[in-house]
């Protein structure tokens, strides 16, 4: 029996996976698999919170900018769903998380080459075959797949962050990640802390400033951020995310890329414009009768938390980092919106040798998003922050990454790609 070999396994099915998929349907020369251990597609599924939005337009779908044509597009998704005109009429760029994540399962259910329950347990490679073997566990039978491949394109998305001086809370605390599980107990409690100024963490401190009416309890909100500062969508700095940038960052110094992400928060980190103002009226609101029982504190970074187990509360203890002294504050509740991070998956140890790292042990990313040596073997989806800046967690910019992708398993452009689009240039001058 002849085993079967495919040009590449994709592991993990977040939005990026999901769109390669789509992307490499019509090669009908490609043999193709993606792999991912959730039951069916699931994407922030502790922040589908009603009214929460897409901080990109509807073409940052998973087709659209690199095949607007694509059976796939969130277009065709309405029209199938009989929902275009209304779409249209609403007049609204950005749609509901809820919605999107409903798109994607839509397209997800159309792919052939999709297998979910199955969890990557080992990743080896056979040097005699040129191939990786990928060892799943099979989760509604228990029962162990064996897969071969070329190729391996890594799109297990990122983990959730907690501070590094806190990270003994997250056996207690709740996540915004999870927000929606942990909802309902929280807001039986007498004090609920959150910690952080991103867009999640404003949805979430939203929702829950709302849901004072009917739960008298404190609401606290910290950040170690100077504001609660608003995401950047002026015109001439989205021009960041593109081709353009991407080839000017990527080929920066790495001290200088780091210095630079450190300064551009306000241009992936921030809070929607109209999320804040949505804030400030319900506070303003809230305070017409009497004050609200609502902190809002800046400059604070956590430096250390007990969870007192008897008591059923948190002491924290933070730094005024402008001020340089230190307060306390006790809280029946906490919950961090404090962002995510990449970690290497388990099951890349035994392939270790054959990835390529920087002397600061972080992925060595070539251009085009490989990891390998031979710079054509192991590609990774949103891992490539420090090497290709913040376009590498933003939606919009997954069609052009996946088109770069399989061009090199390819061998040939599959799709148009737009390699300048910028009015300003962001290296030197040219011509001078």
């Amino acid at each position: 029996m002849t085993t079967q070999i495919y040009d590449f396994i994709g592991i993990g099915l977040g939005p990026f996976n999901l769109g390669l998929a789509c992307l490499s349907q019509p090669f009908t020369q490609l043999k193709t698999l993606f792999l991912d251990e959730k039951a069916q597609f699931c994407w922030h599924q502790g922040m589908m919170l009603e009214g929460s939005t897409l901080q990109t337009p509807f073409m940052s779908d998973l087709v659209t900018m690199a095949d607007p044509t694509s059976h796939y597009s969130f277009l065709n998704y309405l029209k199938q769903c009989d929902r275009l005109y209304q779409f249209y009429i609403l007049e609204d760029f950005n749609p509901s998380r809820i919605e999107y994540n409903d798109y994607c399962r839509w397209a997800a259910s159309q792919l052939s080459n999709i297998a979910f329950g199955e969890r990557v347990e080992a990743v080896h490679y056979s040097t005699d075959e040129q191939t990786y073997h990928v060892e799943t566990h099979i989760i509604s039978s228990g029962e162990t797949g064996h897969y071969q491949t070329k190729r391996l394109v890594l799109g297990g998305g990122t983990r959730p962050m907690f501070p590094k001086d806190c990270e003994h809370l997250a056996a207690t605390a709740s996540h915004t990640a999870d927000y929606l599980k942990h909802k309902q107990s929280m807001q039986q409690t007498s004090s609920i802390t959150l910690i952080g100024s991103g867009q999640s963490a404003a949805e979430v401190f939203y929702d829950l400033l709302c849901g004072m009416e009917s739960h008298n309890y404190q609401l606290n909100w910290l950040t170690r951020s100077p504001l609660f500062f608003p995401l950047d969508c002026s015109k001439l700095t989205l021009e960041m995310t593109s081709p353009d940038y991407i080839d000017y960052f990527y080929y920066l110094v790495a001290n200088t890329r780091d210095t630079l992400l450190a300064h551009q928060k306000p241009l992936f980190k921030g809070i929607n414009h109209s999320l804040l103002v949505q804030i400030y009226r319900r506070l303003y609101a809230m305070s017409l009768d009497a004050p609200a029982k609502v902190r809002l504190i800046t400059n604070s970074e956590l430096v250390s938390g007990k969870y007192q187990a008897e008591q059923q509360y948190y002491n924290l203890r933070f730094h005024h980092l402008e001020q340089n002294q230190h307060f306390s504050l006790q809280s029946d509740a906490l919950i961090f919106g404090t962002g995510y991070h990449y970690i290497e998956p388990e099951f890349l140890r035994p392939v270790r040798q054959r990835i390529a790292y920087r002397s600061c042990g972080r992925y060595d990313v070539s251009r085009d998003y490989a990891i390998d040596h031979n710079r054509r073997e192991i590609f990774v989806q949103n891992a490539e922050l420090h090497s290709h800046g913040f376009t590498a967690q933003d939606l919009g910019m997954g069609c052009y990454r996946n088109t770069r992708i399989l061009e090199q398993i390819l061998g040939f452009a599959p799709y148009r790609t737009e390699k300048s689009i910028a009015f300003q240039e962001f290296g030197m001058p040219s011509n001078t």
